[in-house]
């Protein structure tokens, strides 16, 4: 039976909903998580407002869809390793997810979902967009669809963490930069099955997807351009501006998102958990 509590309205044509009349904190129960976990399946990303929650708390309503998945990556400010504290500074020339990405998509099985809370929230800038990886697989033609059947793309963190990259200067946030990182690769499907709803979306990023199997790199980067730069039309996109106590909850599998460099003048600090996942197919 439908949980009268929670209301869910959406906020584009693409995807994209804000639940009200949950307090994640407390509201855990069997209902309300399969009411969530249904609207985050149909929008690809949830919203919740004027939130309270600690650290045990977030993590408490994390775990609640699956494992906490740990990131290997993050030099964190926080010495929890389930958390990560997203922080931008006014003048820092680099930042967390400036480039449209899916989460972590390097490791074998890649996280199912990231739960991303709002703690110093600027006063205009700094929003997040989103873009549904179901609409731009529907929108490729019948021959694409052919093509892309069966192939896999190489992921690998080569290009966001390690000694050799420097990318820590100008950043709060940190990589792992130290010399015992080394590279994690898999390959992963270009288009894979959403394992709950049975949809084929796009599973290809800018952050970790480095080439085609079986193709030369000439070849795999032609293709990759293409694929990249479709799955963020703008037609498939939508965007969530913050506030302070906001909680925006994605579904990794079927989305890409990026964090907008306008924050200026103001600090902007976020904490995410993210969840664990399984193996593409």
């Amino acid at each position: 039976m439908r949980n009268s509590r929670i209301e869910v309205r959406p906020i584009s044509g693409a995807g994209g909903a804000e639940i009200f009349g949950v307090d994640v904190a407390i509201d855990l129960d069997d209902g309300t998580v399969g009411e969530i976990r249904d609207a985050l399946n149909e929008h690809c990303v949830v919203f919740f407002r004027d939130q309270e929650i600690d650290v045990a708390q977030h993590k408490a309503f994390a775990r609640r869809f699956g494992p906490i998945f740990v990131h290997p990556n993050f030099a964190t400010i926080n010495e929890d390793p389930e958390v990560v504290m997203v922080r931008r500074e006014p003048g820092d020339t680099s930042y967390v997810g400036e480039l449209w990405h899916t989460d972590t998509t390097m490791v074998a099985e890649p996280p199912m979902g990231a739960i991303l809370y709002g703690i110093d929230v600027p006063a205009y800038g700094g929003d997040t967009m989103f873009a549904n990886q179901y609409l731009a697989y529907d929108a490729l033609s019948p021959t694409m669809k052919k093509l892309l059947d069966g192939l896999r793309a190489v992921h690998s963190d080569i290009g966001t963490a390690g000694p050799h990259l420097g990318k820590n200067q100008g950043r709060s946030t940190k990589y792992r930069d130290d010399e015992g990182w080394r590279e994690t690769r898999n390959l992963h499907p270009i288009v894979r099955s959403h394992p709950e709803t049975g949809r084929k979306c796009l599973f290809v990023n800018a952050s970790y997807t480095v080439g085609i199997e079986g193709m030369t790199a000439a070849e795999g980067k032609a293709l990759l351009d293409f694929l990249l730069e479709h799955g963020n039309r703008p037609e498939f996109t939508f965007r969530f501006r913050w506030q302070k106590g906001s909680i925006a909850f994605w579904d990794n599998r079927s989305t890409k998102h990026i964090a907008l460099g306008d924050t200026g003048p103001f600090r902007r600090l976020m904490r995410r958990v993210q969840i664990g996942g399984g193996v593409p197919v």
